[in-house]
């Protein structure tokens, strides 16, 4: 099986990137989905979580409080590490575990929003980057998370830098145009992948 990483910075495209790739039928794993699955409530890692921060990390029903931990890691380099040590690693072995689980003459798309941030560009054949202008990634997430500018820059800010992560790249999606420009390039890297399984 071919393994494909799939990552970019936020606002960049990478749902409309990876919903082109499932389109043309490759098997997409989301990253971002399984960390919702390892932190649901009653889980190992949740315990974890609420055990390292706190039962404020916690709603009343006992649910992960994603907009309290958000604002609680957001600039505490420290807390971000420690709430990282914890979920990263259990949403990589369940990656791996899918990946096994999948036939081996398909490829697959793997959808990491901090896939060279968190150094797991090593489990992957080609790691495909999602890229655009800077201002449209300001505009793109302040109107999606109805936020400001500034957030959005903040946010950014927190992130790899356009160049280092466009340096970690094979490929590169460029998304600055219309989605039909980013589905033709799509299709261009869906047939070379799929060549790339099917050499004959």
């Amino acid at each position: 099986m071919l393994r494909i990483g799939l990552t970019g910075g936020v606002g960049s495209g990478k749902s409309a990137a990876a919903e082109f790739f499932a389109s043309l039928g490759a098997s997409i794993i989301d990253a971002d989905v399984i960390a919702r699955e390892v932190t649901s409530r009653g889980s190992p890692v949740l315990a974890q979580i609420a055990e390292t921060f706190g039962p404020e990390a916690l709603t009343p029903t006992g649910d992960l409080d994603r907009r309290a931990m958000r604002k609680r890691v957001f600039g505490d380099e420290n807390a971000r590490r420690a709430l990282e040590a914890i979920v990263h690693p259990e949403v990589r072995r369940s990656i791996e575990k899918r990946l096994r689980m999948l036939p081996p003459t398909d490829y697959c798309v793997v959808v990491v929003p901090l896939l060279l941030e968190t150094g797991m560009e090593s489990m992957f054949d080609r790691v495909v980057v999602v890229d655009c202008d800077e201002e449209i990634q300001v505009r793109r997430v302040a109107a999606r998370d109805r936020t400001s500018a500034t957030d959005a820059r903040a946010i950014m800010a927190s992130q790899l830098t356009r160049q280092a992560r466009l340096a970690g790249a094979d490929d590169i999606l460029d998304n600055s145009g219309d989605l039909s420009h980013l589905r033709m390039q799509v299709e261009r890297l869906h047939g070379a992948f799929s060549q790339a399984i099917r050499p004959d």
